[in-house]
């Protein structure tokens, strides 16, 4: 049987189709398992993005967690792409946060860099908080800080706690 399944897409006759009895396959223990996820689209003002995980798995439908491993996403500005990518995180399924824990990297089209740790994204609220330190990058020059909060629809970011800002003369004209 699965000699004949190995060859039969090699066979120019036509469609195969079998039958698979439910009662004979294996049930998975998790709610749900996804293996190198990938979500593309546009954003309300047609710009496109691209999410990838490498893997995604929620326990049990009893529990609205889904743990997720090798996130990446990439999204096109009109200055360029951004990219920001983290180890690991869970997103909740009734609240509709993210949760990242450990490192988080974001990379900007024009060389601006940001990493921080410990983040969370409220995908109601588009507001993403940082429970770790926060340092980075910029044309203007480098900061740091205790912690982040960004929010998402107005574009705006504040660094709370110990900020620091080194500017280089002349880096921007």
């Amino acid at each position: 049987m699965i000699a004949f399944l190995a060859m039969a897409p090699l066979d120019k006759s036509g469609d195969v189709s079998f039958i698979l009895d439910k009662n004979q396959v294996e049930n998975a223990p998790e709610r749900m398992r996804v293996e190198q996820a990938r979500y593309v689209g546009q954003d309300n003002n047609g710009q496109k993005f691209l999410i990838v995980a490498n893997r995604a798995l929620q326990r049990t439908s009893e529990q609205p967690i889904v743990d997720i491993w090798g996130m990446l996403a990439r999204f096109g500005l009109a200055q360029g792409p951004v990219t920001v990518a983290a180890n690991q995180g869970q997103y909740n399924l009734d609240q509709q946060k993210v949760t990242v824990q450990g490192p988080v990297r974001v990379a900007g089209p024009e060389g601006e860099q940001l990493v921080t740790r410990d983040v969370t994204v409220d995908l109601k609220q588009n507001v993403m908080t940082s429970d770790g330190g926060v340092a980075g990058r910029m044309e203007l020059g480098q900061f740091e800080a205790s912690r982040l909060r960004a929010n998402l629809n107005d574009r705006t970011v504040v660094l709370d706690g110990g900020a620091r800002l080194k500017i280089v003369q002349g880096a921007v004209r």
